[in-house]
């Protein structure tokens, strides 16, 4: 009924808290990127809106609209260039005072709330501290510790875990025109994230891009530091695609470890093999070990709204 691959756990918790009518007046849904978050916000917002015994059913004009993004009452508030604005939580203060047009409920979509300046977040806080009626509020973040306290202690927290990798190949092959093979090296190239792995499904161009920027990695490897700061200039033009290429380059040296001690079953990016073992000759283990590490430094704090280009610099002068 909620359409949800996965994640039965925040389903149930939402159904029983629609059936006793005990929604808080803001949640929190924290998981890694792609894994669905938006996703169920949406559905949340369809079985409020719902005009059927059966909410969310998907099938009335309410729910089709909300799919549709096209619902008076249902807002997705997106970043703008990387980031969410003062000025953006200002407008929806004012619209959250108005009621509902065409449903039962306003609700407000705030994804990657870990993208709001100080002003936005503590400009939003006044409207969680006294929340207008027949309003949800519903963030989305990575990473609750990437949140002021403040915002955190007043939603109800929901994550969302990876799903199994089997899951998603599962899912991907019941979708149909894709095969077994493709499904599986999908699934394990998504980490879990089912939004990833059909939107991967969907788009060939996702996958091309994985593997020129995993050309790019390995040349930075033998270039020179001038290569190396000319290409973080270039990357921190989109600061919003930087967590997604450092997963992928943890993902990368993750598989160098695994086949430098003889585990290559467990690797990732199997289809790379051939790279995998030639890269994985020219490093040392603790080099790669403290790479990962970097590269982990650096994802944590650009979630905590360090200099992107301060921050990719760093980590990139290292890799040699």
């Amino acid at each position: 009924m909620w359409q949800i691959i996965g994640h039965e756990p925040a389903v149930e918790l939402l159904q029983q808290a629609l059936a006793a009518n005990r929604l808080a007046h803001a949640y929190l849904f924290v998981g890694p990127a792609q894994i669905g978050k938006t996703t169920l916000a949406l559905r949340l917002a369809q079985a409020l809106n719902c005009a059927s015994e059966g909410r969310p059913c998907g099938v009335c004009l309410s729910c089709r609209k909300i799919a549709r993004y096209m619902h008076p009452d249902v807002r997705i508030v997106e970043a703008e260039e990387g980031t969410i604005k003062i000025s953006q939580m200002r407008e929806l203060q004012h619209e959250a005072a108005l009621s509902p047009y065409e449903g039962a409920w306003r609700v407000y979509i705030i994804p990657d709330f870990q993208q709001a300046t100080v002003e936005a977040a503590n400009c939003f806080l006044k409207t969680l501290e006294e929340p207008p009626p027949q309003v949800l509020l519903i963030l989305t973040a990575t990473d609750s510790g990437a949140l002021l306290p403040t915002i955190v202690s007043r939603c109800q927290v929901i994550s969302l875990r990876p799903l199994p990798i089997q899951k998603v190949a599962e899912a991907l092959l019941e979708s149909g025109g894709i095969s077994q093979e493709e499904a599986a090296l999908l699934a394990r190239l998504s980490g879990g994230r089912i939004g990833w792995a059909i939107q991967a499904r969907q788009d060939k161009g996702i996958l091309q891009e994985r593997a020129n920027r995993l050309a790019a990695l390995r040349d930075l490897s033998g270039g020179s530091l001038v290569q190396r700061m000319e290409y973080a200039q270039q990357i921190c033009q989109k600061p919003e695609e930087l967590p997604a290429l450092l997963d992928l380059w943890i993902s990368w040296w993750r598989d160098l470890l695994l086949v430098k001690t003889g585990c290559e079953d467990l690797t990732v990016n199997r289809d790379q093999s051939t790279l995998l073992q030639q890269d994985a000759g020219k490093r040392e283990a603790a080099e790669i070990q403290r790479l990962i590490r970097n590269a982990r430094r650096a994802k944590s704090e650009l979630e905590k709204n360090a200099n992107p280009r301060l921050a990719m610099e760093a980590l990139l002068i290292d890799m040699r």
